[in-house]
C-alpha cells in the first residue's frame, strides 16, 4: 500500500559504505538459519507462518538459547517498529519515523549482529551530522548501504562530515545519493 508522503524539508540519503559484501562468506546464513531455529522452537507451542507472528512473551518463555533470544527480538522488535513506521508516516510524523529508523539500526548491530565496521561507522558520523534525524543500515548488512534522513538545507554539511569521518575510521571514500520518496513506477499516457 502507498501511503501519501512528502518529505518535504527532508530528503532521504543513501550512503554507500563502498565496502563489499560477500553475503556466501558472511555470517548472512548462518542469521537465516538462526530465525529456522527459532521458528522451529516456537512451532512446538503453536503453529506461525513466519517470526513476524511471534509474539515478545514467546521468545522469553520458549527460547533459552541467548544469542536465539536476541535475533528473535530483532525480529519482532523490527516488525513492530515496520508497523509504527507506517503510522507515524501516514500521521507526517516524520521525526517519530527517524527516531524509528535509529532504533532500527541498534537493534541489527547488537540484536542481529549484522552490521560491521563500515555501516556502524558510517551510521554513527550521520547521527553527528547537523541535520540528521535517523538512520540505519539497509540491506542484508555485513557492507553495502545505510541510509539517512537529513534536511535538505543540511545536505552538503551532512556529506562532508560523515565522509571525511567515515574515511578516517575505515581508509574507504562513502558515496551519497540524495532522493525523494515518490509514488513508485506508473504508465504514462502520452
Amino acid at each position: 500500500q502507498y501511503i501519501p508522503f512528502v518529505l518535504g524539508k527532508y530528503c532521504l540519503v543513501i550512503m554507500n559504505t563502498n565496502k563489499k559484501r560477500e553475503l556466501a562468506a558472511s555470517k548472512y546464513n548462518q542469521r537465516r538459519d538462526e530465525c529456522e531455529q527459532i521458528l522451529t522452537l516456537i512451532r512446538r507451542h503453536r503453529p506461525v507462518a513466519s517470526l513476524c507472528q511471534v509474539l515478545f512473551t514467546e521468545i522469553k518463555e520458549y527460547i533459552e538459547d541467548e544469542v536465539l533470544r536476541q535475533r528473535a527480538y530483532h525480529a519482532v522488535s523490527e516488525n513492530a517498529r515496520v508497523l509504527l513506521a507506517a503510522k507515524r508516516l501516514e500521521q507526517g510524523d516524520i521525526i517519530s519515523f527517524g527516531n524509528l529508523m535509529t532504533e532500527s539500526h541498534t537493534s541489527l548491530r547488537d540484536d542481529y549482529e549484522v552490521t560491521g565496521l563500515e555501516l556502524d561507522s558510517i551510521v554513527d558520523h550521520a547521527f553527528k551530522a547537523a541535520g540528521c534525524i535517523g538512520a540505519r543500515m539497509t540491506g542484508a548488512g555485513f557492507g553495502g548501504c545505510a541510509i539517512a534522513l537529513v534536511e535538505r538545507e543540511m545536505l552538503e554539511n551532512f556529506k562532508s562530515v560523515v565522509s571525511q569521518g567515515y574515511q578516517r575510521d575505515t581508509g574507504l571514500m562513502p558515496e551519497f545519493y540524495a532522493t525523494d520518496i515518490v509514488d513508485g513506477v506508473k504508465k504514462i499516457e502520452c
